[in-house]
């Protein structure tokens, strides 16, 4: 798998980072580096506790990672639970946080793929 095909699964915009980056080294050191991010984390303590501060900064926290590496789909949803944490502990909160998981564990578990692959054929 090559790094801009785990672009294409995991819905992101490739040509776009890497033309802000301009190096295809760069873009993936930056993107494994994403699975050892803590944010998504800490989004699920602060919805766990109720504590809108918390999920709040961590959603936007996803949020701006994801559109710095060009995670196009995981940065729109992150941004529609961001919005909604900026405003309140709305209804859509729990529907929002089900979206942004998701979307999430499709970008790690493509990132992980591509990881893996690279892992091999460097064997």
């Amino acid at each position: 798998m090559t790094l801009k095909q785990c672009y294409e699964l995991l819905e992101g915009d490739y040509e776009d980072v890497l033309g802000r980056m301009r190096k295809e080294a760069l873009v993936e050191k930056f993107v494994l580096k994403f699975l050892n991010d803590s944010s998504f984390e800490t989004l699920r303590q602060g919805i766990a506790t109720r504590d809108r501060e918390t999920a709040f900064r961590a959603a936007h926290t996803i949020k701006g990672v994801a559109q710095n590496l060009g995670f196009t789909k995981l940065c729109e949803v992150s941004n529609l639970l961001t919005e909604e944490l900026r405003q309140d502990w709305g209804e859509s909160v729990a529907v929002l946080v089900r979206q942004v998981e998701a979307v999430y564990e499709r970008t790690t578990a493509a990132i992980l793929a591509y990881k893996e692959e690279c892992a091999y054929e460097k064997s």
